[in-house]
């Protein structure tokens, strides 16, 4: 994979890199970028579900219907 950076982009990623910077090299710089990128993806993902759990668990259980294995195979396959 390549990725060609240019101007202040290429001086702010020299600026962390090497003796000077927090990472060895670029791709020790661009990994961990990736990994914290994935990381907030997945915690968004969890805090979504979190939120909609929460909402479903408040929920007063005269809202809740009552549903066979068959019903929940066939809604998730529509």
């Amino acid at each position: 994979m390549t990725v060609r950076l240019s101007g202040a982009l290429s001086d702010f990623v020299a600026a962390n890199v090497g003796e000077t910077g927090a990472y060895e090299n670029v791709s020790e710089y661009i990994r961990d970028l990736i990994r914290r990128d994935k990381e907030r993806v997945e915690k968004e993902a969890f805090d979504r579900l979190k939120a909609e759990l929460t909402r479903a668990f408040a929920a007063p259980e005269s809202s809740y219907q009552p549903l066979t294995a068959a019903e929940i195979i066939a809604r998730n396959k529509a």
